[in-house]
């Protein structure tokens, strides 16, 4: 049965999330930009409330993809720092300046996180090479790949999404995300098969999700 995680750019949305059913909260912050890493003191007050799954975006500013030592160093640090409050898994992604897998870098933040579980998030869909970078991603160990199918939504990448589950051969999860709402979740899913689904669930213009949706999601993928 596929299971739902809900994007939570903030401590209420967090706690709508679970209220309304979804398996996993991706924490971050910065909407705007698409997220950026959450403050520690709310992703503490979030770790203790939170009974579901916890994961947490690790990325230390809006833009491209292609860090500076000095931010990679940031983004070490902050996996530390989450660690230690107790979170599931991160969210990360960084790529060369050719749109390519750093996979140094990722292999290195990966080990860092220590088994925890880490999905490559939308940067994914910035790549040069969809299916190359893929493989990339799953030699670094990896465990979900966030992504549209490389397009500005899931409708509009539904064709590459097919063609990266295929490909993934159940080695890694392909979570489809991006513009997915209650609307098109079951449209998604039975052209996928996939087996996680990402949404804010933000429907009103605000920063929070709105509870009706989440519900709406889970009950999409739940009958």
């Amino acid at each position: 049965m596929p299971k739902i995680e809900i994007a939570c750019f903030n401590i209420e949305a967090a706690r709508i999330a679970q209220q309304y059913g979804a398996d996993r909260v991706e924490f971050c912050t910065n909407m705007q930009v698409g997220g950026t890493s959450p403050d520690l003191q709310e992703t503490e007050i979030v770790r203790r409330e939170l009974k579901i799954t916890l994961n947490v975006m690790v990325r230390p500013r809006g833009g491209n993809f292609v860090y500076s030592d000095h931010e990679f160093t940031q983004m070490q640090k902050d996996i530390t720092l989450y660690d230690a409050l107790g979170v599931d898994g991160f969210v990360f992604g960084v790529l060369d300046s050719a749109g390519n897998i750093d996979r140094r870098r990722n292999g290195a933040l990966v080990r860092l996180a220590g088994g925890k579980p880490c999905t490559f998030h939308r940067a994914f869909d910035e790549v040069t090479d969809s299916i190359e970078a893929l493989e990339d991603i799953i030699d670094c160990g990896f465990t979900t790949v966030l992504t549209s199918g490389c397009a500005p939504n899931v409708d509009l990448g539904k064709e590459e999404l097919k063609r990266l589950v295929l490909r993934a051969r159940s080695r890694i999860v392909i979570m489809p995300g991006g513009g997915l709402r209650s609307t098109n979740i079951g449209h998604i899913w039975q052209e996928t098969g996939t087996e996680y689904f990402h949404s804010s669930a933000i429907t009103d213009g605000t920063e929070t999700a709105v509870a009706e949706e989440v519900a709406a999601l889970v009950k999409a993928v739940k009958l």
